[in-house]
Parts: C-alpha cells; sequence; structure tokens
C-alpha cells in the first residue's frame, strides 16, 4: 500500500463526517476536479483504506438499551482451540465487538442486547454453550460517555 499524502487524509477526513459525499461534493471542498479525486476515493477502497461504508445507528432508539463489555478466559489456548472460538464467537449477533487482549483474560467482546434478561438468555444459552470457555466476567455499561467512530488521520 501507497503512503498517504495530504489530499488522501482530506478525503478520508471528510468522509468518516459524512460518507455520503459524492465525488463532485468531496472534489468541490478540495478545490480538485472530480476524476482525480474519484481515483483516489477507488484506490483508498481497493487498498482496503476505505474498509466499507456503513450508517451508524442509535442503539438507544432501535431498544438495544444494555451494553456490557464481557472478558473471557479459554481453558485451552492451542491454536485450534482459539481458531474455533474465533469462528463461534463472529457468529453470535449480540456481539458487536471482539478483541484478542494480552492480561487475565483471552479476549474482551461487546455485547449489545435489549436488557438483562436478554443478556442472561445470550449468556446462558450462547456463550456458555461455546466449547473452550473457562471463565467470563461481565462488565455493564451505565452510561456512554464517548463513542467515535473516525480516526484522526
Amino acid at each position: 500500500m501507497q503512503k498517504l499524502d495530504t489530499t488522501d487524509r482530506e478525503i478520508l477526513k471528510y468522509l468518516q463526517e459524512n460518507a455520503h459525499l459524492t465525488t463532485k461534493e468531496l472534489a468541490s471542498r478540495l478545490n480538485l476536479s472530480p476524476t482525480p479525486v474519484y481515483e483516489r476515493v477507488r484506490r483508498l477502497e481497493n487498498d482496503g483504506v476505505i474498509k466499507k461504508y456503513v450508517a451508524v445507528i442509535d442503539r438507544e432508539k432501535i431498544g438495544k438499551d444494555l451494553m456490557v463489555f464481557c472478558n473471557i478466559r479459554l481453558k485451552e489456548h492451542a491454536q485450534e482451540a482459539g481458531r474455533k472460538f474465533v469462528e463461534e464467537i463472529v457468529k453470535l449477533t449480540e456481539v458487536i465487538e471482539c478483541h484478542n487482549i494480552s492480561g487475565e483474560y483471552d479476549f474482551m467482546i461487546k455485547v449489545v442486547v435489549d436488557d438483562m434478561r436478554e443478556y442472561q438468555s445470550f449468556l446462558m444459552n450462547k456463550l456458555a454453550s461455546l466449547e473452550n470457555i473457562g471463565s467470563t466476567h461481565s462488565i455493564f455499561v451505565m452510561s456512554e460517555i464517548k463513542n467515535e467512530t473516525k480516526f484522526e488521520v
């Protein structure tokens, strides 16, 4: 992948604020013609710098009132056991993030559900059914202070 120049970084800043901007609107903001802006955006997409375009939804407005960070310790740390855990955890729709971490636990997942009853059901019926789970530790979010989707580029 080639290095990002100032124009690439400006494109990324604008698209992180509003992914609906057209090539023409981006070009106008950058004082460039549309064709080179179009080519840069396509290159950023093809290089994987821009992974996808999404709508950011207010979870509470769709009834997802409970956010939980759950730390998971695996029983077994063999490569195959870890691979199988990852394969299974990505299938769980309640899990919106999964991170392999260092320290006392092996993974941290972010779970978003309607309420405590749904989380209990998730924990007992889905998460506990995964073979290699040794222990879990749930941390319940009382309020969300900052949640950004954009990076400083």
